[in-house]
Formats: C-alpha cells, structure tokens, sequence
C-alpha cells in the first residue's frame, strides 16, 4: 500500500472535519473544533507548518559516499527512526466513527512496534482509554509511551499502576493540556502543576518522565528542575493556545538551554523527512508527529503506518545522505539555514 493509497482511503471513512489532505497543515480544518483544527482563529496549527518550509537545508555531497544510520536510542531502547507517533484522543469526536480510542491505539501501538518506532497513546475522562492503551503497549512488549493528563496526584498514582503492568519504557504527561476544556472544572482539580507538584510525579512515575507541552526557555528550566528525563517542545497543535508562537521558531533557544541535560523532542507541524532532518538540526533529539499518523490508521490501520512511517524515513535518510551527515549524531546546526 503506497501512501497516496492510504490518503485516498482515509477520506472515505475520516470526515466530516479532518480531510485528509495531501499535506497536513492546519488549512482546510483551521479552527474547527471538535475536528483537527486550532484554537480561536486556527492560525497556529498553519503558522507551525509555515515556519518549518522557512528553514532551508544545505546540500554538501563532497563527502565520503556510505550508508546513512538513523537508529535512535531513548532510555535503553534503540529504534530505527527519531520518529515517535504524537498522541491523540477522542478519535470520534474529531475524526469519525470508524474508531474509538482504544481501537485506534491498538493498531497504532502494534504497528508503531513493528515499524522500529513508538507511539505516545492519549488520555481521556473514561478510564477505559488509559486502560486500553497500557494493554496495547504491554502487548508490544512495553514499546510504547502512555500520556496521561495532568490528573491530581491520586488518579495519576492510580493511572502510574497501570503503566507499570505495561512494562512500558517511559511515561509521559501533556502538562499543556490543562487547557483543554474537558479537564476544566474536574473534581478533584486537573490541570497546571507546580515545580513541587511535578517531582510528586516525577517520582511516582517509576519510569523516565517526559513533559509535553513546553514552549518557553523558563517552561524547560522548570522541567529540569522538576526531575523530568525529556522535554516536548509542543503547543499541542494550537488547540489549547492561540496566538502562540510556532515550535521551531522556540525550539533553538530551549535546546541551546537545556539540550545538554534531557532530551528534547518537538511537534507540531512536521510533515515530511526534510522537516524532521530541520529539527534535529536546531537542537531536537527526535519529533513527534499527530494528525498524519491519525490519517494513516484510518486509511491503512497497520499498513497505513507502515507507509506513512517508510515515506518520513526515507526521505529523512535521502536528505542526510545530501547533506553529508550519515548518523544523526553529526546532524548540527550548520545543516539548516
């Protein structure tokens, strides 16, 4: 299955808001939510794309000619791409009908595995999603990064017990998405965290943390001083925040800040292996990518990740290889202008 196949799959089964586009970036669902569209004007979600296709990549071929290696290791665990799947929920919602959460993350953890990859599986108000998520990732053999909601510390211990049975490698928290509307009003409290409060959860955590939802060089700092193993440099797509600034006009300050202490992966707006070649030049150490892989299951479940996951490989190693980096530890700035 090619993944101009698994497109036009995709929009006989994805509407009515997400349209499968050729090139995911924010336009024809702008700020439709529910749907994949941004907050307030749905400028953001555009502008994370926009500011990408503004950086250029230097070509130099004057180099030794050998086979370019993008094997990633996180935690212990080796993949074959710096390409993680972002974390998505209420797939009915925003997506259509064909799936419900723990369908989608059963294909997506399994197939993820199997490409040399992970998922970060989403979180949501029905325990049954975490629960779904965290058999999904013991399944794969904890190949596999739950993302749980920024809960009180009761439900997260609770929720921790259950990442713990997956075996999985890491955890982690979209600590921006005490902006979402549904974890507003919660009894007991959900939402923003205080530096003490996030080493309560570093620690109950049992397994290396990683904070999602970081957009500001202060953010990173806390972060670090919070215990956690890695940072997302994310602003969850434009759909907590309008009129924030896209992640790789941020990503350079944080990285130069705190790239030597955890590792940083960031999202928002990465469509292709160029993209991704771009932001581990600016100081990421791998990206996450949401939407397409959404597109991508509901067009091919297994097969569909299989190919969008071929398309952003190759075309990651045919820009190394053109840049003259053949692993991505020689990837610097020097890369993109």
């Amino acid at each position: 299955m090619t993944y101009q196949e698994v497109l036009e799959n995709a929009r006989t089964c994805i509407g009515p808001f997400c349209k499968a586009c050729p090139v995911c970036n924010g336009k024809a669902c702008s700020n439709k939510v529910p749907g994949p569209g941004a907050k307030g004007t749905g400028t953001v979600a555009i502008q994370n794309y926009d500011a990408w296709q503004k950086i250029c990549i230097n070509m130099d071929t004057i180099c030794e000619n050998k086979p370019v290696d993008t094997s990633f290791e996180l935690f212990g665990q080796t993949f074959r791409y710096p390409i993680f799947a972002g974390p998505v929920g209420a797939m009915k919602l925003h997506y259509g009908d064909k799936y419900d959460d723990l369908e989608y993350n059963s294909i997506l953890v399994s197939a993820c595995a199997d490409a040399g990859i992970a998922a970060f599986t989403g979180d949501g108000t029905n325990p049954a999603v975490m629960e779904g998520a965290t058999q999904a990732i013991k399944a794969a053999g904890g190949k596999g990064i739950p993302t749980i909601k920024p809960w009180d510390i009761n439900t997260l211990k609770e929720k921790f017990a259950l990442v713990k049975d997956s075996g999985a490698f890491a955890a982690a928290m979209d600590i921006d998405a005490a902006g979402l509307p549904f974890l507003k009003n919660q009894t007991p409290p959900a939402g923003s965290k205080s530096v003490e409060e996030l080493k309560e959860v570093v620690q109950a955590a049992g397994v290396p943390f990683i904070l999602k939802g970081i957009m500001t060089v202060k953010g990173a700092l806390k972060a670090k001083e919070a215990g956690a193993a890695a940072i997302v440099v994310s602003n969850h797509g434009g759909r907590v925040l309008d009129q924030c600034p896209p992640t790789a006009e941020v990503l350079p300050e944080i990285a130069e800040a705190v790239g030597k202490d955890i590792k940083i992966f960031v999202d928002g707006g990465i469509r292709s292996g160029v993209d991704i070649l771009k932001a581990l030049a600016l100081g990421a150490d791998a990206v996450l990518i949401g939407r397409p892989f959404v597109t991508a299951v509901y067009g091919g479940a297994a097969e569909g990740v299989s190919a969008l996951t071929e398309k952003l490989s190759g075309e990651l190693a045919d820009a190394m290889a053109m840049c003259g980096v053949h692993s991505l530890s020689e990837i610097t700035r020097e890369v993109v202008r």
